[in-house]
């Protein structure tokens, strides 16, 4: 962009970015949302969506429509402000993540991301911490009691498990040595290991909690039909519910990326040296066996009981991540010794 101003075209080659990666995010939610309609379809022996276009392809588009035609209610003794922008804000958090996630890496070397810095997990900690605003808000503004439950709930669990998720990937960063996304995945490139094999326990400890994290099945009780009707968004309708639901499985997808890139060794795999654009496909074809296995799990376990829910993270998830940091920081530092 010869004549115009640095600071100009790197803030529009931002914005294209941007703008792509959306793009590409949200048609990814389409059909995740499509694929696990036919997964637990072929889970329970059904045909699942068939009707919609070739194959149902177009069941994304016609759930879309549906939404859009319903009407928009907005409860009156709800607050206005608050219960419009909660869906946006749970939208809009879960999207953040994506700016400094690399999708694989250029011919060059260089990460294919929006942005690389060097406090990359931090940053996304901190996008995950505030997320739960958007449920939190949403439930408290509704000024209905089984809203308000979901929102408290949801809260509860998220705040308890985002500290055994953290955990589970500092013994990651000790290991890496560095809080960058790229540089993660470079020392596993460099260890020739991904790092799922010396720590299985915090990969595992992630995923239970990812899923908590997530809402899902079997920790959905933010959203228990029994108990809560619909929980934190059942006052919600159309296209306001519709941006709950897409702030969900936006999150599936970026903690499965994040899972990726931590104990999957991101894009790395067979022939990559030799075609440096299969990072792509490599780091794709991971992210869809995690969604995979969210799924499955869904349509294999059964809704955990409440207490039940906290009492296993502060018993047994939490304590088993510290002894697990604990662990791997020793080891490192008596490996540095020469030990």
């Amino acid at each position: 962009m010869n004549g115009i101003n640095p600071t100009l075209a790197f803030a529009i080659v931002t914005a294209i970015k941007a703008g792509v990666l959306i793009f590409v995010v949200v048609t990814a939610f389409a059909y995740l949302m499509l694929f696990e309609r036919k997964l637990l379809a072929w889970f329970q022996l059904r045909v699942g969506p068939i009707w919609c276009g070739p194959w149902g392809l177009l069941q994304p588009a016609a759930d879309a429509i549906k939404l859009v035609l319903k009407e928009d209610l907005t409860p009156a003794t709800a607050d206005p402000f608050i219960y419009k922008i909660a869906p946006a804000l749970a939208v809009l958090t879960a999207l953040m993540a994506y700016a400094i996630v690399p999708f694989g890496t250029f011919p060059d070397g260089s990460p294919i991301s929006i942005a690389n810095p060097n406090v990359g997990i931090l940053f996304l900690l901190a996008t995950g911490a505030i997320g739960v605003y958007g449920i939190a808000l949403g439930g408290w503004s509704s000024q209905s009691k089984w809203p308000l439950l979901g929102a408290i709930r949801s809260t509860a669990h998220l705040i308890s498990y985002e500290l055994a998720m953290g955990l589970s990937i500092v013994g990651v960063l000790i290991i890496a040595g560095t809080t960058s996304l790229q540089g993660i995945v470079a020392a596993q490139s460099a260890h020739h290991v991904w790092f799922i094999i010396p720590q299985i326990v915090a990969f595992l400890i992630y995923g239970i909690t990812a899923t908590a994290e997530t809402n899902r099945a079997p920790f959905d009780l933010p959203e228990a039909e029994t108990e809560l009707v619909a929980g934190f968004h059942t006052e919600y309708s159309s296209l306001r519910f519709g941006t709950f639901f897409v702030a969900e499985y936006i999150n599936m997808i970026t903690v499965s990326a994040i899972g990726t890139l931590l104990f999957l060794g991101g894009g790395d795999g067979p022939f990559v040296a030799q075609i440096p654009w299969l990072t792509i496909v490599w780091f794709l074809a991971k992210v869809g066996l995690l969604l995979f296995i969210f799924i499955w799990l869904r349509a294999t376990l059964p809704r955990l009981r409440y207490d039940r829910l906290m009492a296993f993270d502060w018993k047994v998830l939490l304590p088993i991540a510290a002894l697990n940091l604990l662990v791997t920081a020793a080891i490192v530092a008596l490996r540095g010794h020469g030990i």
